[in-house]
């Protein structure tokens, strides 16, 4: 047990000090870079939407035109 705790502790250790090292987290990013982002995110979002909902419409369309030819070959069949 006193080996295992020695092990987690030695493991630890220097693990916390690393994560408390300066530096590593610093990017210097002020609000406006922030912003930036943000709006480039928003154009994207934007971009998106309308992207998807062409996508289904498209599917919608083919899956009606195949369910018509469907249709009309039966159709024909019976006759």
């Amino acid at each position: 047990m006193r080996a295992l705790i020695t092990t987690i502790i030695g493991t630890i250790a220097p693990a916390t000090a690393f994560a408390a090292a300066n530096g590593l987290s610093e990017d210097n990013s002020g609000i406006f870079v922030w912003v930036f982002l943000g709006f480039c995110a928003l154009i994207v979002v934007a971009q998106v939407i309308p992207a998807v909902l062409l996508m289904t419409g498209m599917v919608k369309g083919a899956v009606s035109a195949v369910r018509n030819e469907k249709v009309a070959v039966v159709a024909s069949n019976k006759s």
